[in-house]
């Protein structure tokens, strides 16, 4: 790739724009043009990409100095701060996870910034983040017991960078025993049965460590996206690399710790397979071999290959596997599997026979909503907990008891709050190839007049939208707005098929999925272009990013979050390397063609009326560069031709993942208020 100057690009600075009082900072164009596969590919706003640059911090000063002017002015701004404050006091709480007859959960309180970590019986705190750093700037990442539950393997990182540091923790005592280790991002821990020496992924590579030893063992040096289960025995770790919508699987017999055997079950399969060696001693597989929405298989550790898989639980083409547990107390006439899955974005659970399949019956669930967190005592039992959510309910957890077949509230979120009255209607429309899509629609009851609205989508990596508690939801709704979500292609709420179809050369189809969706409110009178919003964050950053230089004319206003948005350069970048399988790459010609022609950076044209648009992003994000925001934000300054602004919000000490509350909250008042005053929202 070479970079070179274009005649069609002016260099030196840019005459500055006035948009509704306000003044676009100067920000210079320069000829920086990339010759790749014989394409000249223009990239004038390069130099942005340098964070640490003088001339890239005065301008990001001067965006700053804007927004802060703009968001000073926007009505309801601190209503909406008060409203979603009091609907994010309702806490939250996690099912338990069980280690040596102990229950390990999250709760947190109104008002609390950050959830806590508890032992239960009596319920004590392990670790409390803002104890730990009184600022909020300090999340726990990630944490996993030991088998006995003595120990505690705990992450932490600062500033929303998502850097993990391990530490080990005695739960008796409360002291430190190890730590920090270093590159831990959100590593998964398998414990070994002696409850003092753990599988741990460092830098992507798999390592073996022993609580209080300086040298690590390694195991798997290549680098990967690493998931690690170990058998309730403790015998059988299986070790899965994560790669688009495939994965390679090996099933490590690891009764010599530092010198596992490894056999290959799956590598270079089209297809995500996942293993349990269950208390009986079989092989449990699901897996989306030669099936798109699941399947769940038995077979032999000893014999672990798919030739020796035969089927279980056969796949239901309607309603993909999402995950299971085990209950197989000696308490039960027979012992069972409880299998999670989602039809159409909302949850269900069935009850079968672990020996036969044999479906016997549904667990009983309070509404149509989300149900996750499955969590079963490791030793056996006839218990299961697991979480339940909708769009007025927050995250409850729930007990299923198979002796008695019955359901039960096992623990609420800590504090109270009212949920304006609510009324969701689920939506099928048709994109611009003819597949139908599904969207629910989300307003206050008894009003049919064209209202603002919010359109909300992601349309990625396999992960589906489905209905959950949202304090930036019901603020809006009661505000008198509309919240519309589109389980868009891209997404999981299909299955793996639903996924490819977004995916790769595929991409094109969420954009017009997401633009359908927004035809569709307007003509069924839900909303007018000039009430209609969009919001996206992440991969749903890049969403918005597309829909809104491909249809402008669609749409009042777009908060874009953390996106990615140069699709030519963004694996470069964060984490960007690692999304080449959901993306593709621009080194390959033909995957080349496919990014650039959606790339959002590259398409904004000069000379459109482009909608009011907010990008929202974070000093310690790893994961998608503030870069791209930068860039878009700098183009879209530069081209646009009505009166509508484009603004960046800039928050240092926060990053792409959890980050305290009062932050969330803050986010989330600026983002309803700026869609809220572009689309016309006035209550």
């Amino acid at each position: 790739m070479e970079a070179t100057p274009h005649p069609e690009h002016r260099t030196g600075k840019e005459r500055p724009v006035h948009t509704l009082g306000l003044r676009y900072p100067d920000t210079e164009r320069r000829p920086v043009v990339d010759r790749l596969h014989g394409r000249a590919v223009p990239d004038p706003y390069r130099w942005l990409e340098n964070a640490a640059d003088p001339q890239t911090v005065r301008w990001q000063t001067a965006q700053d100095e804007l927004w802060l002017s703009h968001a000073a002015d926007l009505p309801n701004r601190y209503r909406f701060r008060t409203r979603v404050a009091a609907f994010s006091d309702v806490g939250m709480v996690t099912p338990p996870l069980w280690r040596g007859g102990q229950q390990f959960f999250l709760r947190r309180t109104a008002r609390q910034d950050h959830p806590v970590l508890y032992i239960a019986a009596p319920d004590r705190a392990l670790i409390d983040p803002m104890e730990l750093d009184p600022t909020g700037g300090t999340t726990l990442d990630h944490w996993q017991p030991s088998p006995d539950g003595r120990l505690l393997a705990f992450q932490l990182s600062q500033g929303g960078s998502e850097e993990s540091s391990l530490y080990v923790m005695d739960t008796g005592t409360g002291e430190v025993l190890d730590g920090p280790i270093d590159r831990c991002r959100y590593s998964p821990v398998a414990w070994l049965p002696d409850g003092h020496s753990f599988y741990f992924v460092r830098s992507r590579q798999l390592f073996l460590h022993r609580v209080g030893r300086p040298d690590d063992t390694p195991v798997l040096t290549r680098e990967a996206s690493y998931g690690l289960e170990m058998s309730a025995d403790g015998r059988w770790l299986t070790i899965s690399a994560a790669s688009g919508v495939a994965n390679d699987l090996w099933l490590a017999d690891v009764s010599v710790p530092d010198r596992p055997k490894l056999t290959v079950v799956q590598e270079g399969v089209d297809a995500r397979s996942a293993l349990i060696v269950g208390r009986d001693g079989r092989l449990y597989v699901v897996t989306t071999l030669g099936a798109p929405a699941g399947r769940i298989c038995v077979g032999d550790p000893l014999r672990p290959e798919p030739a020796e898989w035969r089927d279980l639980i056969r796949e239901n083409p309607g309603a993909p596997l999402s995950e299971l547990a085990m209950l197989d107390g000696s308490e039960l006439p027979r012992p069972l599997l409880v299998v999670a899955r989602t039809r159409h974005a909302l949850g269900e659970l069935a009850v079968h026979d672990l020996h036969t399949g044999e479906r016997l019956g549904e667990v009983p669930l309070p509404g149509l909503g989300s149900v996750g967190s499955l969590s079963a005592r490791p030793e056996g039992g006839h218990e299961v907990w697991f979480s339940y959510s909708d769009s007025a309910t927050p995250g409850t957890v729930h007990r299923y008891d198979a002796l008695t077949g019955e359901t039960a509230v096992w623990a609420e979120p800590p504090g109270t709050v009212e949920v304006p009255r609510l009324s969701a209607r689920h939506v099928v429309y048709r994109s611009a190839d003819g597949t139908p899509i599904r969207m629910v629609v989300v307003a206050q009851p008894g009003r049919h007049e064209p209202r603002p609205a919010i359109l909300y989508g992601y349309g990625g990596f396999g992960q589906p939208l489905t209905p959950t508690y949202s304090a930036f939801t019901l603020a809006w709704i009661e505000a008198g707005g509309v919240f519309v979500t589109a389980n868009l292609r891209g997404g999981g709420e299909e299955g793996d098929g639903w996924h490819r179809a977004g995916r790769l050369h595929n991409k094109q189809n969420v954009f017009d999925d997401f633009v359908a969706a927004a035809e569709t409110l307007i003509a069924d009178g839900w909303t007018t272009p000039e009430q209609l919003g969009i919001c996206g964050e992440s991969n749903g950053g890049l969403l918005v990013g597309a829909a809104l230089t491909q249809r402008p004319e669609l749409f009042a206003a777009a908060v874009c979050s953390a996106p990615v948005l140069d699709m030519v350069r963004y694996e470069h970048f964060g984490l960007g390397a690692s999304w080449v399988p959901e993306y593709g790459s621009a080194a390959d010609p033909a995957q080349f063609e496919d990014l650039l022609a959606y790339s959002p950076y590259h398409h904004v044209a000069d000379g459109k009326d482009y909608p009011a648009v907010l990008f929202t992003v974070f000093g310690g994000d790893t994961r998608v560069d503030p870069l791209h925001a930068r860039k878009m934000c700098a183009a879209l300054q530069h081209a646009t031709a009505g009166s509508r602004p484009v603004l960046l919000r800039y928050e240092e000490g926060a990053g792409h993942g959890a980050s305290a509350v009062s932050r969330g909250v803050a986010l989330a008042a600026d983002m309803l208020a700026f869609l809220g005053a572009h689309t016309g929202l006035t209550r």
